[in-house]
């Protein structure tokens, strides 16, 4: 066969194998799109009455329109509600058992939400923005900017109009979920979506009482923490038990992920870079382990569940805390039991 035909065979052959691995994407890509929204829609319409194991009903909801509050900080006393044990062990774990079957499926979407083909397979007229709990701004703006072709400019408007409104803080507002927005989706847009869900998950809950009991700016700074910190609800339960615990007697807070913010920006590779030993000299107002009290304000934007878990930590004398390798946790009400404990999981500590 001449040598031009067998070019064009083999061109076409690299044509045909190309066409069918971009359609075997799309089809997947459409399935997944289609089992989120799908599971998505059965969380939302899931309806679920808690048993309120005694507790009058009208309790459970002045609970739901209110965040309850376990912590005294002027007392510094913490005294766990049965509200809150029964709102999250009867209602909020049975709709997880539905979120956890789609928060692999968000996650995801966060990521594939980056790929201009997704978006385009998604809806031609429309966008899909995530954000994912425990993003601190610049993330969240940034993947904005490259969904919707944001300037710069455009970029800092967003973040402005965000910040701007109250509690008057640089970060913790942008309020994880997602979002469908207009393929052309201007800043205000976006960010009066983002406000408006802030508002109505978090801000309208928070009553005048909690506010001088303890101020939102503190909690949100407090539950951005467990938001990098634990890996589950119980877990930052007991994580927020401990800073509060610190907190009371005027201990520094010594938590890594501030070291983490502190070290984050666009000159590493990553916004939420490793923590070594060293890190714990480095110069800035959000360093925990030099400074005391809390950060000058949230190191990210947390979720539903760090936000009541800051509000209603689990009573513990523990003081000092770790995860081993599996991802369990551990406490001790002393720093030698601390030690010990690290020596057994992991060799050695200090």
């Amino acid at each position: 066969m001449h040598l031009s035909k067998l070019k064009t065979c083999a061109n076409k052959k690299i044509v045909y194998k190309t066409v069918y691995f971009l359609s075997i994407l799309v089809l997947i890509l459409f399935a997944v799109s289609v089992v989120f929204f799908v599971l998505l829609g059965k969380q939302k319409a899931q309806e679920y009455i808690p048993d309120t194991g005694g507790i009058a009903f009208d309790e459970m909801q002045k609970f739901t329109q209110k965040f309850p509050v376990g912590v005294y900080p002027i007392r510094k006393e913490i005294i766990e509600s049965p509200l809150v044990e029964l709102y999250f062990e009867d209602r909020m774990l049975k709709e997880g058992i539905v979120a956890s079957k789609t928060g692999w499926i968000e996650h995801a979407l966060g990521k594939l939400a980056l790929v201009g083909l997704y978006q385009n397979i998604a809806s031609l007229s429309s966008r899909l923005l995530v954000i994912e709990p425990g993003e601190r701004k610049e993330q969240i703006a940034d993947h904005f900017a490259e969904i919707l072709k944001w300037d710069t400019s455009s970029k800092q408007e967003f973040l402005d109009q965000i910040i701007n409104t109250a509690p008057e803080i640089p970060d913790g507002k942008f309020f994880p979920g997602t979002y469908t927005v207009a393929r052309g989706a201007t800043p205000n847009d976006v960010s009066t979506l983002i406000i408006k869900r802030f508002d109505d998950e978090v801000f309208s809950r928070y009553g005048d009482d909690t506010e001088k009991q303890v101020p939102l700016a503190d909690i949100l700074t407090i539950a951005s923490m467990l938001e990098r910190e634990a890996y589950d609800f119980v877990d930052m339960r007991l994580i927020s038990g401990v800073i509060w615990n610190r907190l009371f007697i005027d201990m520094n807070l010594q938590i890594d992920a501030t070291l983490q913010y502190a070290k984050g920006s666009k000159d590493v590779a990553t916004w939420w870079p490793k923590v070594v030993p060293s890190d714990k000299y480095i110069a800035s107002v959000y360093n925990t382990y030099k400074n005391s009290g809390l950060p000058p304000s949230p190191i990210a934007n947390p979720s539903i569940d760090s936000i009541l878990a800051a509000l209603n930590p689990r009573k513990t004398d523990c003081m000092f805390y770790f995860h081993d390798k599996q991802a369990g946790f551990h406490c001790s009400s002393t720093y030698e039991g601390h030690v010990k404990l690290l020596k057994e999981y992991y060799g050695s500590g200090k």
